[in-house]
Parts: structure tokens; sequence; C-alpha cells
């Protein structure tokens, strides 16, 4: 095709019938056997929701980091001192008087007798019997609560608030019972339907982007009915490796927001088709071969992400990945199953049932998209730095995080675990809410000499407040030593209070003995899996990074493209760390969302934001750059091209930026800081990489890099396969693609034009 045909007139040229691949056949064949392909997915829905009810596992959830200090210690403890491997409940007692008066003294007794009652509790260690359990001023004191559960998820949730009922009704006047540890944090979270919330506000967005509940509704359909599946996988999934609970949620709002996301840009595509006389099933089958192809290549992306999470090394974060891939992937397939099929009942009539006062096309008038875009056109470096710095600026509290876990301490303030916190820093010290268990394994009689002796040199560390009497097992091979820091658990003394520990004061106390010690416990097992997922973080940003590279450069054949892709995806990620600093430090940002203390932020955090959020980003980079490289290969017009794509594209960007922020917003009232925590980055990513990123910044660098955008060197593109993700022509847009590069002056760079066809 000669470069003359390139200024044809559009009007010139009627609605052609497109030559379409394998997804538009696809899209053709769900359209003509509709009835077929919809009875399909109806009996999937019913067979994996029959699955899951008959065959679903448990939740469970492992953070240890494997090989570690204080894994070893918890599978020495299970393996041969099982009644001190289990989790734990703390029943903190405060009274007004002295908890030793003859009518306290039996009102707990009667409380602790019914709690031993409770399924799970294996054994109770009375205030009254045990050494230091009950604080100098003789006013508070605490009761281990010895469950047979070694992970919060295997404790039922039923019998934990059995327990939590017990202690309410024990609370009368002059006593106060409040309940403390892993179990406990997570029966008192409770449900909030976040997924609900975030479906009702991405129904609300679609209405008005499309003033029709046809065309709002399809997104929603596809969408529930991909969940319905993925989220009955979970169980099936829960059955065969570890699943943390909270990623039922976090693969629900994946599902809903991607699956919403995607349809949209297909809802738009077709009736933009239809607009241009396509029939019914032709504008289908156009709409897979264009925008099917987008969310075949964004869906990939998000998967790739994901599958980072495989080489962090915990069971946990391989569970969540497991999950959610699973919820995108069903997504994408209905996507370009189901919608299609769906069409053949709406064919035409996608704009029924309007609202009162909405346009009939609110897509088409893109008069505030068209502006936006010729103004970043015409001054694409002031857009290049008020952008990066807008990010600069959001990405500096990201200095301020501190990482570990959060305890009982950043629970709210009217909870019963946060007063036990209290409570118990009230009466013992901040070291008592966070025990170092120390795990020993003795290799004879003569050992327990060394054990008495490591007691001894522990009490006199600097740091230690306390350490309670060793307790050996039954076959006196293995003993336990409970050492009290006098520092709180998120503290960095009592970090560097455990290496101490460790690099010194074990080894000199235990040397010419056969005295093998781990140092364990919740606040030593976050240290390991801190600094083990750090120490594993490099390797999950490269391999990320590095196939997202290649996936981008594949499909849109150009170097700048890629990296600028990655580095701005990069750089949206780090503003959007620092505002989850900033929520975290609990000032007035903190407050805001219902975080009112300083929290440290959990290593997997940043790392499965990391994993999902750059897969996201890459969506509404392909949506935005898809278009771009349409007009590309028929005008080769950069600036034009980059213009009329910005402008046809930003209504469709910021609605579904809208719908996903939505989506994970409605994590921020959860109860769970975990999934609060969550729900602020996740929202405030997508905010800023659809915005600043997506409608500033690259739009502004592709203006400036010009036709260097389209480069790729020559021996490159010998080597790299052709994916053509623009479709095999316009289908109908009358307005034919360059089959031949444009001309370029000698010795300048001439742009990679993909044949078509």
């Amino acid at each position: 095709m000669s470069t003359s045909t390139l200024d044809r007139p559009v009007a010139a040229q009627p609605p052609t019938a497109p030559r379409v691949g394998v997804l538009g056949r696809l899209a053709g064949f769900a359209h003509r056997r509709r009835g077929t392909v919809v009875l399909v997915w109806l009996a999937a829905v019913v067979a994996t929701i029959g699955l899951s009810a008959a065959f679903a596992g448990e939740f469970r959830a492992d953070y240890t980091a494997r090989g570690s200090d204080s894994r070893t210690a918890q599978d020495l403890l299970t393996a041969r001192f099982p009644a001190q491997s289990g989790q734990t409940v703390d029943v903190v007692l405060h009274s007004s008087g002295p908890l030793t008066a003859p009518a306290t003294k039996s009102e707990v007794s009667a409380l602790l007798a019914k709690i031993g009652g409770v399924p799970h509790v294996r054994a109770i260690a009375d205030p009254y019997q045990v050494p230091d359990a009950i604080a100098a001023d003789g006013r508070t004191g605490r009761a281990t609560v010895q469950l047979d559960v070694t992970i919060p998820d295997d404790m039922p949730i039923a019998d934990t608030k059995q327990i939590m009922s017990l202690a309410e009704a024990a609370s009368a006047q002059g006593l106060q019972v409040e309940l403390g540890g892993q179990v406990v944090q997570q029966a008192q979270q409770g449900s909030i339907g976040s997924e609900g919330i975030g479906l009702a506000a991405a129904a609300l967005i679609l209405l008005i982007v499309f003033g029709s509940v046809v065309a709002a509704g399809l997104p929603i359909v596809v969408a529930v009915t991909g969940v319905a599946i993925s989220g009955a996988l979970v169980g099936l999934f829960a059955a065969l490796l570890d699943v943390p609970s909270w990623s039922t949620s976090l693969a629900a709002m994946m599902g809903i927001g991607v699956g919403i996301d995607y349809v949209l840009l297909m809802v738009t595509r077709y009736r933009e088709y239809l607009g241009r006389g396509l029939p019914a099933r032709s504008a289908v089958m156009a709409t897979a071969d264009t925008a099917g192809r987008s969310v075949l290549v964004a869906g990939s992306t998000v998967i790739i992400s994901l599958l980072g999470l495989f080489g962090m090394g915990l069971t946990a974060m391989r569970g969540a990945a497991v999950v959610t891939i699973a919820a995108v992937a069903v997504v994408v397939l209905a996507a370009t199953t189901l919608f299609p099929a769906l069409l053949g009942y709406v064919g035409t009539r996608i704009d029924r049932l309007r609202l009162p006062g909405l346009r009939r096309h609110p897509e088409r008038d893109g008069a505030l998209s068209a502006r936006w875009s010729r103004g970043v056109q015409r001054r694409p470096w002031v857009a290049t730095l008020a952008g990066f710095g807008i990010l600069a600026v959001l990405t500096l509290p990201v200095l301020t995080i501190k990482f570990g876990f959060p305890d009982a301490g950043n629970d709210g303030a009217s909870t019963t675990s946060r007063q036990a916190y209290q409570l118990l820093s009230d009466g013992f010290g901040p070291g008592a809410n966070g025990p170092l268990l120390l795990s020993a394994e003795l290799s004879g009689p003569a050992d327990q000499t060394a054990l008495t002796g490591l007691a001894d040199r522990l009490r006199q560390t600097p740091g230690v407040a306390a350490v309670l009497p060793p307790r050996l097992n039954e076959a006196a091979d293995t003993a336990v030593l409970t050492v009290l820091p006098t520092t709180s658990p998120q503290s960095t003394e009592t970090k560097n209070l455990v290496h101490t520990l460790r690099d010194t004061v074990v080894p000199a106390a235990t040397a010419g003995s056969g005295l093998q010690v781990y140092i364990g416990g919740a606040t030593a097992a976050a240290i390991d899996s801190t600094a083990d997922t750090a120490s594993r973080l490099p390797l999950l940003i490269v391999g990320v990074v590095g196939l997202s590279f290649l996936l981008l450069l594949t499909v849109f054949r150009s170097l700048v493209l890629a990296i600028k892709a990655a580095v701005l995806n990069l750089l949206s990620l780090g503003a959007a760390y620092g505002v989850v600093a900033l929520v975290l430090q609990g000032g007035w940002a903190g407050r805001l969302v219902g975080i009112d203390t300083p929290t440290p932020l959990p290593a997997f955090i940043p790392v499965l934001m990391f994993a999902v959020l750059f897969g996201l980003s890459m969506d509404y980079e392909v949506f935005l750059l898809s278009r771009i490289r349409e007009n590309w290969l028929r005008s080769a017009d950069n600036a034009g091209s980059v213009t009329d794509g910005l402008a046809a594209t930003a209504r469709v960007i910021t609605a579904a930026a809208a719908i996903m922020i939505a989506v994970f917003a409605a994590f921020v009232p959860s109860p769970d800081v975990i999934l609060k925590v969550i729900g602020v980055g996740m929202a405030a990513a997508i905010l800023i990489d659809a915005t600043v990123v997506r409608l500033l910044l690259v739009p502004a660098l592709m203006h400036l890099f010009g036709r260097l955008n389209w480069w790729l060197p020559g021996w490159l593109s010998r080597v790299l396969p052709r994916v053509n993700i623009e479709g095999a022509d316009d289908h109908g847009a009358g307005e034919p693609v360059a089959s031949t590069p444009p001309p370029a002056r000698p010795g300048r760079l001439t742009p990679e034009l993909d044949p078509v066809g």
C-alpha cells in the first residue's frame, strides 16, 4: 500500500467487512451459539460452587520464613513440645482491688473453668499458680490459654467468640476482663461486605458513563459471573495449598475490578463500531479483534506480575497469587466468550433502558479530553516537570516507613485486643506484649545445667525485663524459655535485642555444651519474615519488570515505549508507597482511614502491591498505547497519533480507574489493618497512575520523544515475534493501515511499522 493513501478522507471509505483474527472468530462463534455459551457458563458456576461445597479446604496462612531461627524454634516445639507450640489467648484481668481477694479469685477461677470447656482449649496457666503472672501492683494479671491449633486460621471463629462472650459476661463491677492473641484479633474483625460496596460503586459509575442500564449491566454480569466461579475455586485451592483468609477479598476485588474494566473497554468499542455502521455480529467480531486483544495482553501482564509472588518464599503469598491469578484468568475468559454471547441477545439495543437526564452517547463527547490532549501537546515540558514533581512529593514519606507486623496496639481503641494490650503494658511493661520464646534442644541431662546458666545470663542482659523459669517436655529433651523485653514488640530496641541474643549472648552461654537454642515467638518471627522478604524483593522486581518489558516490547515493537512504561510504573508505585507511609504515621491522614497510632508496614504488603499494581498499571498503558499505535500505523504522525489516542481513551481510562478506585477503596473501612492498608495503597496507586502518569506524563513524554517512540533496532525486529494487537484492519473505519514506513531523512531514526492484514 503506498503512503499516498494515508491522506485519503475517512468519509470516502464505506464500511468494509473486517478480516478478523482468532479472537474475532471466537467471538463470532460465541455470538452465533450464544445460547450454548451462556448455558456452559451457568453450568460452570453451578459445578464450581458444588465442588467447593463438597471439597473446600480450610484457610491457612504461614508468614514465617523457611530456614529462619524463629521457624526452626516453632518446628522444634511442634515436634517435641506440642503443649507449647499452639496459638494462645491472653486473658488479661484488672481489678479495682487486689486480684488475690477471695471474691475476685473465685470469679476468676470460675471464668477460667468455663473457658477450659471451650473446644480447642488444651490448657490454662492459672495466674495464681504461675510465677510473675500477677503484676507488681497486685491488680493486673494474665492467664494464658493454650490452644491446640498452630495457625490462627485453624481456630474456628465461633469457638473464639465463645471465649469472648465468657470474658464479657465475667466483666462486672470491679473486674475488667480483656482478651489478646491473634485468634482474638481475627475473630473481632468481622466483615463489612467490601465486595458488595465495591460492586455497587462500580455499577453507579458505569451508569453515569454509559447512561444506559443495558450498557452498564453487561460489565457487571460478566464480572459477577467470573467472580462467582473464581470465588468457588478459592475453596478448592485451599484444599491443596495454604491460602490466607484475606486473599478471598483480594481475589474478589481483582476479579470485579479488572472484569468490569475490561468489559467497559469492550462495550465502548462495540458502541463505536455500531456507530460506524457495522452490523451487530461484525461489530462483536471487530470488538474482540481490537479491544479483545488489548484485554488479553492486559490480563497477561497482571498474571505475569502475580507470578512473581511465587519467588518470595512465603506459602501465604503463593496461595494468594494462585487464587488471584485464577480470578483474573476467569474474567478474561468471560470477557472474550461470555460477553460476545450476551451481545448476541442485546444486538443494536445496547443503549436501551436509558436513565433520564444523561446524554445518549457520553463517550463521544470528547471535547474535554481533546482540549486536555491538545494542552499537553502544546506544553509537553510543563506537563513532564509537573508530573515528575507530583510523583516526587508523594514519594517523600517513603523515608518514614517502618517495616514490621501490626499488633494489638494498632487495633481499634474500643476492641478487646487493644484494651488487653494496654493493660499488659501498664501492668507488666511494654515487652509483655511480645515475649520471646527460646526453644532449647537438650542432648542429655548435663544440658539442664547449661539451661539454668543460660537463664541467668539472659536476666543479666540489658533490654531483658524478666525471664520465666524453663519448662521441660516429658522426654526432657526440649525446653522453653520465655524472655520479656523491656521494650515493645515494634521497637527498634527489641529488634536489636533479638540480634544480640542470637549473635553473642546465647552462643556464649551455651559454648561447650550440647544445648542448641533457637529464638522464636511472634516478635522474632516478624523480624525474620521482614528480613527474608526484603532480601527476595530485588528478585521479584527484576523478574516482573523484565517479563512485562519483554511483553510490551513484543506487542508494541518499540524499545522506548517499553522502557518508559517500566520506569513510569516504578515511579507511580513509589508514590503509592509514599501515600501508604503517610497514612501509617497515624497522624491526620491515618485518622481519615481509622489508623490512630504509628503502625509498621508488613513487608509482604509492598510486595503484594508491587505484583498487583505493576500489572494493573500495564492495563492502562495497553489501553492508551494500543489506540495511539492504531493511529500511528495509519498516519505515521506521532504528534497527531498521541493527541487523538489520548482524546479517544481518556474517558475510558478515567472511568476504568474510577471503578478500580471504588473497588479497592471498599477495603478501607475494614477493621483489619492489613486489608485497610492494601485498600489505601491500591486506590492511591490507581488514582496516581490513571491521572498523573497515563493522562499527563505518558503523552507528554511521547510528544518529546517524537518519532523515537517507534524505533526498534533492526536485529531486534527480526528476533521478536510479531503480535498484532490492533487487529487486521480498522473494521470499517474507512482508514487504511500503512504497511510501509514513511519517508525518513538519511541517518535519522526510522520507525518500525508492522505489515498488517
